[in-house]
C-alpha cells in the first residue's frame, strides 16, 4: 500500500499551481517490444461472491483479451476469494493474480492502490514504458465483448487522452414484483439516458464500473501525489476524485457509448437512496474541498441547476395541479404546451432503449415520481455534506 498521506486542505488549495500540464508533451509508449503488458485489468472485490465469476468471465470473452487480470479481494467475509481463484485456475482464463487484503481502512481506493503497487513492483517500479493501459472495473459489472478493443481504439486516437469511461447500462429482468419492476425500470432508463447524453468532451466522472486508463496518465498521478486514488475514509467517490486529478494534471478524459458495461441495479428504494446519497454526497464533498476551478465549474453548475430545476418543477407542478383541480385548464395554453414538450422530449431521449422506455417517459407520472426521489437524495446529500462527518470504514 502507498504510504503517502491523504492530501491536506492546503494541498488541495495548491493543486492548480502544481498541476502537470502535459498538452503537447505526451510521448507515446515505445513500440519496440519493451512493453510487458498492453492491457492490465484491476478488479477490486468486496463480498462479491455472487457476481465476481461472471464479471471475470466477461474479461475472458473479450475480442481483445487482457494480458493480465489483478483481483484485489478487499475486506471480504464471503467466498469472493475462492471464486476468483477458481476463475484464475481455469484453463481458458487470461493470466490472473488474486491478491487478498484483509485489513484495508481505505475502502475501494485502498484496494485499487494495492493492486497498482503490486503491478508497479512486478514491472520494475514504474508503469510508463512497461504497461500501456489499465482498466479498472467493479466486480459486479460485465463488459461488452468488444469493450477492450473499442477502448484501445478510442484512447489511441488522441495522445492527450488519459482515460475512456464506459457507457453503463443496467441489467434487465431482475424484478420480482410490480414495485421492483418500476424501480429497476427507472434506473435502466436513467442509465440509458446518461449513456447517450454524457458530456463527452469533458466528462463529469470516469465510471467506477469500467474506466480504461492510459498507464502513463496513472503514473503521472503517482509522481505528483504518491498514489492514484486518494486514500482517505472521507473519499466516497474515488472515481470522481481521480477524474478531477487527471484533469488537473493536464490529461483529457472522455466517454464512448460503444464501450459498454452492464452493472447491477438497486432492487429496493432504501438501497437506491443509500447508493445515490453516497455518490452525491461524495461529489459535493469533493467539490467543496476544491472550490470553483476550471475543472470543477461544470460539475458545480450542473449540481446547482439540478437542485433549482427540481425545486421549480415540483413547486410549479404542485401549484399547477392544485389550480387545475379547482378551476380546470381549458384556458391555459402555456400549460398544455409544456405538457406536450415534456411528453415528447423525454420519450425521444430514450428512443435507443426501445418503445417501452419511450412509453414510460411519455406517461410523465413514472418520471415525476422518480424525480421526487432524486430530489430527496440530492438535497439530503448537500445537507449531510455540510452537517455530518463521514464515518470510518470498519
Amino acid at each position: 500500500m502507498s504510504g503517502t498521506a491523504a492530501p491536506s486542505a492546503q494541498a488541495d488549495e495548491s493543486r492548480a499551481a502544481r498541476s502537470r500540464h502535459r498538452r503537447g508533451r505526451v510521448a507515446p509508449v515505445s513500440s519496440d517490444g519493451s512493453v510487458r503488458y498492453d492491457t492490465v485489468i484491476l478488479v477490486p472485490a468486496r463480498n462479491e461472491e455472487v457476481g465476481v465469476f461472471t464479471s471475470l468471465d466477461s474479461l475472458a470473452k473479450q475480442s481483445r483479451r487482457p494480458d493480465l487480470i489483478i483481483v484485489v479481494v478487499n475486506n471480504s467475509t464471503d467466498r469472493t476469494r475462492e471464486f476468483a481463484q477458481q476463475f484464475a485456475d481455469g484453463e481458458n482464463a487470461p493470466p490472473t493474480v488474486v491478491l487478498n487484503l484483509d485489513d484495508n481502512p481505505h475502502k475501494k481506493a485502498g484496494a485499487l492502490n494495492h493492486g497498482l503497487d503490486w503491478l508497479r513492483e512486478a514491472v520494475g517500479g514504474r508503469l510508463t514504458g512497461a504497461v500501456r493501459h489499465v482498466l479498472v472495473m467493479d466486480a459486479d459489472t460485465e463488459l461488452h465483448p468488444k469493450f477492450l478493443q473499442r477502448a484501445r481504439n478510442v484512447i489511441a486516437s488522441d495522445p492527450e487522452l488519459g482515460g475512456v469511461s464506459a457507457a453503463c447500462f443496467g441489467r434487465t429482468g431482475l424484478w420480482r414484483n410490480p414495485w421492483q419492476r418500476y424501480l429497476l425500470g427507472m434506473q435502466i432508463i436513467e442509465y440509458g439516458r446518461a449513456a447517450s447524453a454524457r458530456y463527452r468532451t469533458d466528462v463529469h466522472t470516469m465510471s467506477g464500473a469500467g474506466s480504461f486508463y492510459r498507464a502513463e496518465a496513472l503514473q503521472t498521478l503517482i509522481d505528483w501525489r504518491g498514489e492514484v486514488f486518494w486514500e482517505d475514509h472521507r473519499n466516497l467517490v474515488e472515481d470522481y476524485e481521480t477524474t478531477l486529478a487527471l484533469k488537473e494534471s493536464g490529461w483529457k478524459v472522455t466517454a464512448n457509448e460503444l464501450c459498454i458495461a452492464y452493472t447491477d441495479l438497486m432492487p429496493t428504494l432504501r438501497e437506491l437512496i443509500q447508493q445515490r446519497e453516497r455518490w452525491s454526497r461524495g461529489t459535493v464533498d469533493t467539490l467543496r474541498a476544491r472550490g470553483w476551478t476550471k475543472v470543477t465549474w461544470h460539475s458545480i453548475s450542473t449540481l446547482i441547476l439540478a437542485l433549482v430545476g427540481s425545486a421549480y418543477i415540483l413547486g410549479w407542478g404542485s401549484r399547477t395541479l392544485v389550480a387545475a383541480a379547482r378551476y380546470g385548464m381549458a384556458h391555459a395554453p402555456l400549460f398544455w404546451a409544456l405538457i406536450g414538450f415534456w411528453v415528447v422530449y423525454p420519450a425521444l431521449r430514450v428512443r435507443k432503449l426501445g418503445w417501452k422506455a419511450m412509453l414510460v417517459e411519455a406517461l410523465l407520472l413514472p418520471e415525476l415520481v422518480y424525480t421526487v426521489v432524486r430530489t430527496y437524495w440530492l438535497v439530503s446529500s448537500v445537507v449531510k455534506s455540510y452537517m455530518t462527518r463521514v464515518s470510518a470504514w470498519k
